[in-house]
């Protein structure tokens, strides 16, 4: 008996793209029909419009807490909306804190959330009020065009406002290259939807060349994104970012970049080919070459990234399903289009939370303030919130925010020390110093109630994680170890959970897949120890690792190094895996 099974396409069919490309094909540069969605009386869009929208900033969400009351009510979702800024660098003056500030209580719910790229969401938005949030936004002088979507997001660099050559250099190039990498007739549409912008006519029948010269008509098959770090310094985790920059520092100064491809967290767990991967060094560029260099991995990215399988359209699939040398090859022949030089030896040796007080160059000062999970709010005793506010008007400090999901406060003169230090203690924010170790190095994505892919809780989970964490590593002398904790609500990674020395990766309920072995400096991505952990479970099998890290490292060895060079099933025993 035999049996049949359907032939293979011929190899030059091409696969057929994902629904998200026809939207995009047919929105007219990101307009579609928003206009008419935006002025109809409901609270929600269309599936199009959902993934529209992202491209102006936003995305749609529900209220996942009012799930189970509304549904006994008989009513349906309680949808809302969370904005995001585009802030390259994490950057922003006096008024336009305070104007973010106004406008998350007018509009959302009341909190500011710091995130894990440098960057401020909104979130609880209504649709109606969506309008009126993002022209204020732009009043203040700042833009959420492409804080989320299918092109290049907010550009990361170190955010310490030292004044240093190299930090000055880095901000201005992450400048220059988020203005570049920009979508042009997506500005348009932009304005012409939350700024009463005059309407082009025909978007359609503008060349595309013209309209979108980098991104051409449908975008880039995903989101793409781009940092830059110091070696000593890699505060801004370069390694996990599809596109990154390494200054290259001679004599103090900046002299060129090494470039890396190919980063990237998310995985999915019903798909064994999808992983997170660090990027790979490709080449060195001068300063002056950034910017073009920038354009022509997007490029290669727009042009080669797989558009039919949203789970694989990540750059860092490119590279690892070609190789770095054929994505070299690629790269400098179509792109590039000259001669690739050898990426300059410099091994990442740090990273800096900029916590505490710091002197500028100019004699003025900055201190690094630690947010855990990046939540700006008030809540009973610490009112960080209302002292942020209060400091930010007091002394017109500037603000910018760090990519560990941290604020730090700048140009404040000497003689206002004194003033912030008050306001500090008056509003119960804590110091830096006075915090453990393991609380600072945390992290966690917003995951429930806001994100509809977290399969469990995150940030309102981590705190009580880490209080535990606090407690067994002080019982065996370890509270002063940078051990670095993060934890998402689901495998997209958001809060890169895949580099940390500890990772905890929603799967479901409250049970989380447990990763060990990372590195503190963002070198080393970790491995999994046991998948399906309850939340009560995690401390006691962590605590075991510890004891056994205690009595058995190397001098100065750190727990992710310990990890990463002990047999697993070693650990796992320790931990009592699947117990």
């Amino acid at each position: 008996m035999t049996t049949e099974t359907e032939p293979a396409p011929p190899a030059s069919v091409s696969p057929k793209l994902s629904a998200v490309e026809g939207i995009k094909a047919g929105s007219k540069y990101l307009r579609g029909d928003l206009a008419e969605q935006l002025a109809a009386d409901t609270d929600h869009l269309s599936e199009d419009g959902k993934q529209l929208i992202k491209f102006h900033g936003s995305y749609q969400q529900e209220d996942r807490d009012a799930r189970k009351y509304r549904q006994k009510a008989g009513v349906g979702k309680a949808y809302m909306f969370m904005i995001r800024l585009k802030l390259p660098g994490g950057k922003l003056t006096a008024d336009q804190y305070l104007a973010i500030d106004d406008l998350a209580a007018r509009y959302g719910n009341g909190t500011l959330r710091l995130t894990t790229r440098q960057s401020i969401q909104l979130h609880g938005v209504l649709k109606g009020d969506l309008k009126a949030t993002i022209a204020g936004i732009n009043e203040a002088l700042l833009s959420t065009l492409g804080g989320c979507g299918d092109v290049n997001r907010n550009v990361v660099c170190c955010p310490a406002p030292t004044g240093d050559p190299v930090r000055t250099q880095m901000q201005a190039l992450a400048d220059a290259v988020a203005a570049h990498l920009a979508p042009h007739a997506g500005r348009q549409a932009y304005h012409e939807l939350w700024l009463n912008g005059e309407k082009v006519p025909d978007p359609v029948a503008v060349p595309v060349e013209e309209a979108e010269p980098v991104y051409g008509a449908v975008y880039l098959p995903r989101k793409f994104k781009t940092a830059f770090a110091l070696p000593e310094d890699n505060c801004t985790d370069l390694l996990a970012h599809c596109l990154g920059f390494q200054a290259v520092v001679e004599g103090g100064q900046p002299v060129g970049y090494n470039l890396f491809a190919g980063g990237g967290q998310g995985q999915t767990n019903s798909k064994p080919d999808t992983y997170p991967l660090l990027a790979r060094p490709v080449c060195r560029v001068d300063p002056d070459e950034v910017v073009a260099a920038a354009e022509a991995v997007v490029r290669l990215f727009r042009d080669h990234g797989n558009r039919a399988d949203r789970k694989r359209a990540r750059l860092k699939y490119v590279l690892h399903d070609w190789g770095v040398e054929r994505f070299r090859q690629v790269f400098a022949r179509d792109y590039w289009k000259r001669p690739l030089r050898s990426p300059v030896e410099r091994p990442i040796t740090g990273a800096d939370l900029h916590h505490g007080w710091h002197r500028q160059r100019d004699g003025k000062w900055f201190l690094g303030l630690s947010v855990e999970n990046g939540r700006v709010k008030d809540e009973g005793a610490v009112r960080l919130r209302s002292g942020l506010r209060a400091i930010v008007s007091r002394v017109r400090c500037t603000v910018r925010l760090s990519a560990q999901q941290d604020a730090l406060i700048g140009d404040i003169a000497a003689g206002d020390r004194s003033a912030v230090d008050a306001l500090l203690s008056e509003y119960g924010v804590p110091r830096p110093e006075t915090l453990p170790m393991v609380r600072k190095w945390s992290m966690a994505c917003p995951a429930i109630p806001t994100c509809g892919l977290a399969l469990t809780e995150s940030e309102r989970a981590l705190p009580g994680v880490v209080t535990q964490l606090e407690a067994a590593l002080a019982r065996l002398g370890l509270a002063g170890e940078p051990i670095s904790v993060r934890m998402t609500g689901c495998p997209n990674g958001c809060a890169r959970p895949f580099q940390s020395e500890v990772g905890l990766v929603g799967r479901g309920g409250t049970k989380y897949t447990l990763y060990v072995g990372g590195d503190v400096f963002g070198r080393r991505l970790n491995f999994e120890l046991e998948d399906s952990v309850p939340i009560e479970r995690i401390v006691p099998k962590l605590a075991a690792l510890f004891a056994a890290f205690k009595g058995e490292r190397s001098p100065g060895e750190t727990f992710g190094d310990y990890c990463a060079r002990t047999d697993v099933e070693r650990l796992r025993q320790l931990a009592g895996a699947g117990g």
